[in-house]
């Protein structure tokens, strides 16, 4: 539940790095604690959700409240009047990254992380790539000095995870925790 009383406000980015198994994660987890989830998919998001997890553009459509193309710069997420908790880009490509760190708002996806910015909101970033070349790592600079938060999806291996559906779950708990909405529940480490 947000501040305002109503439930918390989440846009889901998705795009063409490997890894859509984390956008398609926080999309359900999202919905099953009762957030709004608003969703923006790249073309190549979509091709790559499509090659990992066999969705067309429907089946991961209606895993969101409301979804939007990427060209709809006119939609109600392009506008900072428009109310977000938080925003998270799983995965995120480096271009994407590039685009965000430069204030490259071409597209819907791009747009929205640049208001959510600007508003002071949460941007969570799921940046998948390796290994990282130094304009990666300074647009990652880049938008840690903007006040987003990169998360590259790197699995923890403290709770001994038995299947890649754990180390998913746990990994997506964890970027719920980084929206700060309050109702994550990762595992968490008490020591040896």
């Amino acid at each position: 539940m947000s501040d305002a009383g109503r439930p918390a406000r989440v846009i889901v980015g998705l795009t063409g790095a490997s890894g859509a198994v984390y956008g398609v994660r926080l999309l359900q987890r999202l919905k099953a604690l009762g957030a709004q989830t608003h969703l923006v998919c790249t073309p190549a998001g979509l091709l790559n959700v499509h090659h990992e997890l066999g969705l067309d553009r429907e089946a991961l459509s209606a895993l969101a409240h409301q979804s939007h193309g990427i060209g709809e710069v006119g939609a109600c997420i392009a506008s900072g009047s428009f109310t977000v908790d938080a925003m998270v880009i799983a995965p995120c490509s480096v271009k994407t990254l590039a685009a965000v760190a430069h204030g490259f708002g071409d597209n819907l996806l791009t747009r929205a992380a640049d208001v959510t910015l600007k508003e002071r909101r949460r941007l969570v970033m799921m940046v998948r790539e390796t290994p990282f070349n130094l304009a990666h790592l300074r647009n990652m600079t880049a938008v840690t000095e903007m006040g987003g938060i990169i998360f590259p999806p790197l699995p923890a291996f403290y709770h001994r995870p038995a299947s890649i559906d754990e180390l998913v779950a746990d990994t997506v708990e964890r970027a719920i925790e980084l929206l700060a909405l309050g109702v994550a529940a990762p595992k968490r480490w008490n020591g040896l």
